[in-house]
């Protein structure tokens, strides 16, 4: 029967509620259950890494070795939900949370998990573009894959505002995938 709510769908909230407040608890100033379908993937977002990011074609985590928006449409189109984090303003803790999420969401039997932090890989000095030295925590960033961080933020309850100079500080945005 269509529209019926089983147990399973049940402990799935649940379980979503809870790595939620996980993520709060392990540093995001927010994170809020959402709708796989309403991350928004558009072409240009990618191209904004290749003509404006010094570090396009410098990591594997950055195009043209992420995956391309097309890749991410059908990615998104194969989950349900996702948690959707505002993160600290520094860069590395936004890559270690994603990856420290998807571990414990991965280990609570949701074996698809996949996280996507913000920005660039910054881990090594100089990425050798052939084997990554860190790939239990690398990850491509939202932007890399072309989604839309601004437009997804704000369609899910986030304040979100561009940069104006270099003294503000960004918003740092993270996504966890769950089927």
């Amino acid at each position: 029967m269509q529209g019926k709510i089983t147990v399973k769908d049940e402990q799935f909230e649940k379980d979503l509620k809870n790595f939620a407040k996980l993520a709060v608890r392990m540093g995001a100033v927010d994170a809020k259950i959402i709708d796989a379908k309403k991350v928004i993937v558009q072409d240009w977002v990618r191209l904004k890494c290749q003509y404006g990011c010094g570090n396009y074609g410098k990591s594997l985590t950055c195009p043209p070795y992420s995956p391309t928006p097309h890749q991410m449409r059908r990615v998104l189109d194969s989950y349900s939900r996702g948690i959707l984090m505002r993160l600290p303003d520094e860069w590395m803790t936004t890559h270690d949370m994603v990856a420290k999420l998807e571990r414990h969401v991965f280990l609570a039997g949701y074996y698809s998990a996949l996280g996507l932090p913000a920005g660039p890989c910054k881990r090594c000095e100089e990425c050798n573009l052939k084997h990554c030295t860190f790939p239990r925590v690398a990850r491509a960033s939202m932007e890399a894959s072309g989604i839309d961080v601004y437009a997804t933020a704000r369609n899910n309850g986030f304040r979100i505002e561009v940069m104006k100079n270099r003294k503000q500080k960004p918003t740092y945005y993270g996504l966890l995938l769950v089927k």
